[in-house]
């Protein structure tokens, strides 16, 4: 089991497989140009399943595959069947922009995967296109649908941003309660990669909007979810996601490994510690001793909130948020 120093147990590892995205979404890199890292600078699926082995074992019991957009790296669900097929028990979830995936669900369903989530931040083309810089809304939708019909359980995730897309809140809402699509709202998380025209909706303001229309109950936050949860009268749930409230990482079991091998401790900070000389070197005790470090200095909470708020430096497209 792995446990840090503040008695969080961490056995929810992100495993982003690539930083290259066809997306350049307002709040993550609208100015990044189209370039990637090397490809012998990242480690092959081989290697990142040599960790993936260790971290199981040492008692991760969720992995989420993420990017950038991982339907970018090829043979993606070759290494979701390593994983799969290492521990058929493992929750094994991807978070993608849904761009790709209506020729790729049934691969990645057959290969293991159980879950995906998709950011469906507005259900207008040109909306959808200011967010993207890029004609995208037509291919994701039908990415989900292909993805509900193949037996993926599906979550998203909306970014509500003052000024583009908060007016669609009950709309994107009202589409997901449709397909039994659970959804949570994401307050906007400074980054110095963002546009710095984005201004995000806080929880208050949102919450605001929503009682203009429904009636819900608080139920508070789910084990270890970061989602503060709200059931409404028909007993359609949903979440908001608040990284500037004090006890959003109160209950944090996660870390996150770049496809370079960094293994990254918290969202919001860029220490890191590698793993990618240990585990080309087939050093397991090496990696396992990383690994365990990374744990144990895992920090308290991000500096989002409270009189010592700051703006994130984490570029988001390295780790999948």
């Amino acid at each position: 089991m792995l446990v840090d120093s503040y008695e969080r147990v961490v056995d929810y590892l992100r495993v982003s497989v690539t930083e290259r995205c066809n997306f350049r979404c307002q709040y993550c890199m609208p100015e990044k140009p189209f370039s990637w890292v090397p490809k012998e600078n990242l480690l092959s699926f081989e290697e990142l399943f040599e960790f993936m082995k260790i971290a199981i074992d040492e008692g991760v019991k969720k992995i989420r595959i993420t990017g950038g957009e991982p339907l970018l790296r090829a043979d993606l669900d070759k290494f979701i069947s390593m994983i799969y097929t290492y521990e058929p028990s493992i929750d094994l979830a991807m978070t993608t922009n849904a761009y790709l995936l209506k020729g790729t669900a049934q691969k990645l369903k057959d290969a293991g995967l159980k879950r995906i989530n998709v950011s469906i931040d507005t259900l207008k083309p040109e909306v959808a296109q200011q967010i993207a810089q890029k004609d995208v809304l037509k291919n994701v939708l039908q990415g989900v649908q292909e993805a509900l019909k193949v037996g993926l359980k599906v979550k998203a995730n909306m970014v509500p941003m003052k000024g583009v897309n908060a007016d669609e809140i009950i709309d994107v809402l009202e589409y997901c309660k449709k397909y039994e699509i659970s959804i949570r709202f994401i307050e906007y998380m400074e980054n110095s990669f963002a546009s710095k025209e984005v201004k995000g909706l806080k929880s208050d303001e949102l919450l605001k909007l929503l009682r203009e229309k429904y009636e819900f109950s608080d139920d508070g936050f789910d084990g270890s979810s970061p989602s503060h949860y709200f059931t409404m009268k028909d007993g359609y749930r949903f979440g908001i996601i608040e990284p500037y409230k004090d006890d959003f990482c109160k209950q944090c079991n996660r870390i996150r490994l770049t496809a370079e091998g960094n293994l990254i401790p918290c969202l919001y900070f860029d220490e890191a510690m590698s793993i990618s000389k240990s585990i080309k070197a087939g050093d397991i005790k090496a990696a396992t001793e990383v690994l365990r470090e990374v744990v144990r200095t895992k920090p308290e909470k991000n500096r989002w909130g409270g009189d010592d708020a700051e703006v994130s430096s984490r570029a988001f497209y390295e780790t999948g948020g």
